[in-house]
C-alpha cells in the first residue's frame, strides 16, 4: 500500500479510528461494570456460549428475578424466542403476540446466538445441521432459543 499513497493514508486513518473507537468502548463497558451490582447468575450467564460480559449483564438485568418464570417455556418466551401462532382447526387466525416480551432479551440473545455461531464449534455445528433442513434465519432463531433456554 505504500505506493499508493490515498490507500495508505485512508487505511492509517481507519485503523486509527477503530483503535480509538475500542478504547471508548473499553472506558464505558468499565463504567457499566463499576456502577452495576452484579449477582450470582453474572458468572453462571457468562459461561453460555457467545456471552460475554455486557450481555450477560443485560439478560440480568433485563430478566431480573428468574424465579418468577414458572417454566423455561415461559422465559424464552418472554425473550421473543419462540414463535406466535393464533391457529384454528389448522387455519390461521392472526398474527400472534409477536411484540410481547422483552426487546432488549430478544436482542442479546440473537447477537449471543451470532457470536456463538462465529466462534463456538457445538453451537456452530446445531446451527449448521438446522441450516442443512431450513433457512439461515430459521437455523439463528433455533439457536437463540437454546441460548435462552441455557440462561434460564
Amino acid at each position: 500500500m505504500e505506493e499508493q499513497e490515498d490507500l495508505a493514508l485512508s487505511g492509517k486513518v481507519s485503523k486509527e479510528t477503530i483503535d480509538f473507537l475500542t478504547r471508548q468502548i473499553t472506558q464505558v463497558e468499565n463504567f457499566i461494570q463499576d456502577k452495576v451490582k452484579v449477582k450470582d447468575q453474572y458468572k453462571y450467564l457468562q459461561t453460555i456460549y457467545g456471552v460475554g460480559k455486557i450481555l450477560s449483564l443485560t439478560i440480568m438485568l433485563e430478566t431480573g428475578p428468574v424465579e418468577r418464570f414458572i417454566k423455561v417455556g415461559n422465559y424464552t418466551s418472554y425473550c421473543r424466542k419462540v414463535p406466535t401462532q393464533w391457529t384454528s382447526n389448522n387455519k390461521t387466525k392472526g398474527k400472534g403476540n409477536k411484540k410481547n416480551g422483552n426487546k432488549y432479551l430478544a436482542w442479546a440473545f440473537s447477537e449471543a446466538a451470532e457470536l456463538a455461531r462465529r466462534y463456538e464449534n457445538p453451537a456452530r455445528a446445531y446451527y449448521n445441521k438446522k441450516l442443512a433442513k431450513t433457512n439461515f434465519m430459521v437455523a439463528h432463531t433455533a439457536l437463540a432459543h437454546k441460548l435462552a433456554r441455557a440462561a434460564y
